[in-house]
């Protein structure tokens, strides 16, 4: 039994927010480790009857060179719309070598969990359709620096870009005051714990001691 099983059976158990889908965003700094907890949590969340894990939506796939924060009018027009509707929805994924958007959509099922990932996923305007929010428990300059290592000395220019972005995103539309949860990468894996928005919602599934299965 792995650890995720319980906070996985207590998402699957929330309300629907989105239609038929219980919409779960994973937020935090660039370089957080949001997507490799959202890869490891979708994989446990996985719908039993549809196999495989829970679909994923990276914002890095709705974003671009010259709109860091400019999508929310594609999301909610692509995404939101359809899956509270009950359809599969489809977008075209940004291209960052080729710095434009694809031509081949990209489908998104309207499973009944859907994790969206990526800076900015708890944003204001999205939060009304979110069955949860999680935050990744790791510092602005901490997260950076792991970006830029990882990115290499070639994409410099971008961070530097990039952290003026984000900065001000989330100084004028914070996220981390409204997670139910905070997710803080250990030496044994990750530590979820309530977040500020934790006692103001009905369905509260957070829990101290709540923990997640090695990283590594």
């Amino acid at each position: 039994m792995s650890d995720l099983d319980r906070p996985a059976r207590a998402l699957r158990a929330l309300p629907p927010s989105c239609g038929p889908v219980r919409l779960i965003a994973v937020d935090g700094h660039a370089g957080s480790g949001k997507s490799t907890f959202a890869a490891r949590l979708a994989a446990a969340v996985g719908d039993d009857e549809r196999g495989g894990g829970a679909p994923v939506l990276h914002l890095d796939d709705l974003a671009g060179h010259e709109e860091f924060f400019g999508w929310t009018d594609r999301i909610l027009t692509e995404v939101i719309e359809p899956l509270s509707n009950g359809r599969t929805a489809h977008f075209h994924p940004y291209d960052w070598n080729l710095r434009r958007f694809g031509s081949s959509p990209h489908a998104l099922e309207a499973a009944p969990v859907v994790l969206i990932e990526g800076v900015g996923a708890g944003r204001r305007v999205l939060r009304p359709h979110l069955a949860g929010l999680l935050w990744m428990e790791r510092g602005a300059e901490e997260s950076w620096q792991r970006g830029r290592q990882r990115d290499g000395s070639e994409l410099s220019a971008f961070w530097d870009d990039w952290t003026v972005a984000e900065t001000r995103h989330f100084a004028a539309d914070p996220s981390r005051p409204f997670a139910d949860a905070l997710i803080q990468e250990c030496r044994k894996g990750y530590e979820w714990r309530p977040g500020p928005a934790a006692t103001a919602r009905p369905n509260r599934f957070i829990t101290q001691g709540d923990s997640f299965p090695p990283a590594y």
